[in-house]
């Protein structure tokens, strides 16, 4: 059995940062990374970067030496992604933030609006139905982080955190301030409530579409199949669309919007869909490009639209 060399430089300076003698031909990317680490301790596996060019694309932790296109000695490129976090703290982060700060300003805690407003509460059915729903949605997507996602990545750049955080955080603030003042005047509380079961349809909708992804990737596996619909009429929606959850989860924030016709709560929703629509098409072209047999009728987050 042959064995290979391997020496990764930097891709900004080109600098040799490792040699590795007799690495056996069926190593993974993930196990050359783990014995760069061994002599890198400061950049561990989850933050390297290792790529065939300095330019190019990071080379996948399961790829085998043997098969890519690389001689007996193997030379790659290596760069710094920066310290990482994990996904799930991620979303356990960007999540929880929305739903402690939706409810200071629902129990309308001191110094958010006038003293004499302090831990009173609206008299307004849709504003106690708005916080049900806003609290649901991200009690749901907790649950859901700790029981249900199994992510194909492990971490992603600390920085990111940042940027999500204020994302996340800044419109429930911003939507809550409006919603929950004392001076807020929402459309008629039987509108509010048939919106408010509407949108709770595509709450159960989009959680029925995690679970089905879910059910497609066994644990610890990074298998990437088709989805189709399954025996749960919530997944039916796979016959015309990639990406269901998306098209759910706007729906659910469409819902809200109409209930309580609040500016900041649109805006939020189209920024969302903005940004839905962006991962949809590129989950539907990756799809197209790796399955042959990929059912041609579906559209990336709207049926027959987009």
């Amino acid at each position: 059995m042959k064995h290979y060399e391997v020496e990764i430089l930097d891709a900004k300076t080109k600098d040799k940062l490792c040699f590795l003698d007799k690495v056996e031909p069926n190593a993974t990317i993930g196990e050359i990374k783990s014995m760069f680490h061994k002599s890198h301790p400061q950049w561990y596996p989850a933050r390297q970067s290792i790529r065939l060019d300095p330019k190019g694309k990071s080379l996948k932790d399961e790829d085998v030496l043997q098969y890519l296109p690389v001689g007996t000695t193997a030379t790659f490129y290596f760069r710094d992604l920066g310290a990482q976090i994990s996904w799930v703290t991620v979303f356990l982060t960007e999540y929880a933030g929305p739903l402690l700060i939706y409810l200071m300003f629902y129990f309308r805690v001191p110094f958010i609006y006038a003293s004499k407003y302090d831990f009173t509460t609206s008299k307004h059915w849709v504003v106690h139905l708005a916080c049900m729903c806003h609290s649901f949605h991200y009690v749901k997507r907790l649950l859901e982080t700790l029981f249900v996602h199994r992510f194909s990545h492990g971490t992603m750049p600390l920085r990111n955190i940042f940027k999500n955080c204020t994302y996340y955080w800044g419109f429930a603030a911003w939507m809550a301030y409006y919603i929950n003042h004392p001076l807020y005047t929402p459309p008629s509380d039987l509108t509010g409530l048939m919106i408010s079961l509407r949108s709770q349809f595509c709450q159960i909708g989009n959680f029925s579409i995690h679970i089905a992804l879910r059910n497609l990737r066994p644990p610890g596996s990074k298998t990437r199949k088709i989805p189709y619909p399954t025996k749960n009429p919530f997944t039916w929606i796979f016959l015309l669309v990639s990406c269901p959850n998306y098209t759910y989860e706007l729906g659910s924030w469409l819902g809200f919007t109409l209930m309580t016709q609040c500016l900041p709560v649109a805006a939020f929703t189209l920024v969302g869909f903005i940004q839905m629509t962006v991962w949809a098409k590129g989950k539907h072209r990756s799809y197209l490009k790796e399955f042959r047999d990929y059912p041609t009728l579906r559209s990336p987050i709207l049926p027959f639209i987009l």
